[in-house]
């Protein structure tokens, strides 16, 4: 198959000193390609011996059939754009002025700028909402406006393929979802290609459409996301021993309190999760049921809980369940119930709130609706 992007058995390192071997990577035009592995696995250095700025220790790479290391700097600037983690010397540049230099390849040796280049100079602002700050000095803004000019930068070079190093580290929520949803939106309108690093496990997963993990000296796994969060891999590639990861959902949990359960939680719906991490939290253990196993309580449950009683979902709650939730309830020195109302296929839990006031037990009601 024809690649726009790809590796040949590409090795980098240092100083002839190979990092990290036989990368083989084969991207069509339109892709979006994820770097994930744990702190110092090498991330950052093939993003960079792919933008030339660090030889290959062996190998090769090619961008539309053509190897990279054959093309001059300004035909690799027309078709590949980079933004790495090192600082841009900016010293008296207004914002507007570093996304200009985003247009150099095009402009000549002067580096004069031509009325359609201040056309594509403002639409790339526009795209990364970053319009209403051109005129500020560039060493004077926030992290997360930085990492934005400097993609518009990238996007004025009107690349082919682009190049990012982390490049939601030190955005908020409302702007890593935008920076992402400008790079899908370019992905779909000029079918960019994207390689990138990240850290957020769960945005590599909604974003990506290949994931390369690196480990040691190899490429671990290369794939789609369906086939790299696996449930236990992630787990196991970073070596998570405190707390856990969920690969289904991409939900991160600290670690469970240990120790008998005091408190028992009659939840579900996802009404549950806030007070499954209130009790760890405050490191009290509990136990919590009867959940469906595709309830939206059910991963954090298994996370946190030390005893978790569920049934399978779609299917009637048995009475060996019901029997265990009332044994576990009955061991508690108080139940906290998430509802106010059950629905119709929640009879069980109905049922269990009823038992514990029967039992006597302290119960607390701790609804969203309340």
């Amino acid at each position: 198959m024809k690649y726009y992007f790809r590796t040949e058995k590409m090795s980098v390192g240092y100083q002839k000193q190979p990092l990290i071997e036989n990368i083989e990577i084969g991207l069509e035009k339109g892709e979006i390609l994820t770097l994930i592995g744990p702190n110092g696995a090498g991330k950052s250095t093939i993003l960079k011996s792919i933008a030339k700025q660090i030889s290959l220790t062996g190998g090769a790479v090619y961008l539309d059939e053509k190897c990279v290391n054959d093309m001059s700097g300004t035909a690799l600037s027309k078709n590949m754009a980079v933004v790495l983690t090192e600082k841009l010397r900016t010293e008296m540049m207004t914002c507007e002025d570093v996304v200009e230099t985003g247009r150099y390849p095009y402009t000549g040796r002067f580096g004069i700028l031509s009325d359609p280049d201040r056309q594509v100079v403002r639409e790339a602002m526009e795209l990364v909402h970053v319009t209403d700050i051109k005129d500020r000095n560039f060493s004077r803004i926030s992290d997360g406006q930085r990492q934005r000019v400097m993609l518009a930068r990238c996007l004025c070079q009107e690349p082919e393929i682009i190049l990012l190093d982390e490049p939601t580290s030190y955005l908020d929520v409302k702007y890593k979802l935008e920076f992402l949803s400008v790079l899908q939106e370019m992905k779909k309108r000029k079918k960019l290609t994207v390689i990138m690093s990240l850290h957020e496990l769960d945005l590599a997963q909604r974003i990506s459409d290949k994931i390369l993990c690196i480990r040691g000296k190899s490429v671990d796994r290369y794939g789609s996301p369906e086939e790299i969060f696996e449930p236990g891999y992630l787990s196991e590639l970073f070596h998570i021993t405190d707390g856990s990861f969920d690969e289904g959902d991409g939900s991160m949990e600290l670690s469970r309190a240990e120790g008998k359960a005091g408190v028992f939680v009659i939840a579900g719906g996802g009404d549950g999760r806030s007070i499954y991490r209130r009790l760890q939290r405050q490191g009290i253990p509990f136990a919590t049921g009867i959940l469906y196993k595709n309830d939206l309580d059910y991963p954090t449950a298994k996370a946190l809980a030390v005893d978790v009683i569920a049934a399978d979902g779609f299917e009637p709650v048995t009475e060996k369940e019901v029997d265990r939730a009332r044994r576990s309830l009955e061991t508690c020195e108080r139940v906290i119930c998430s509802k106010t109302q059950f629905g119709t296929l929640e009879h069980a839990n109905r049922d269990l709130l009823e038992y514990a006031r029967k039992c006597g037990k302290k119960v607390e009601i701790s609804s969203r609706q309340k």
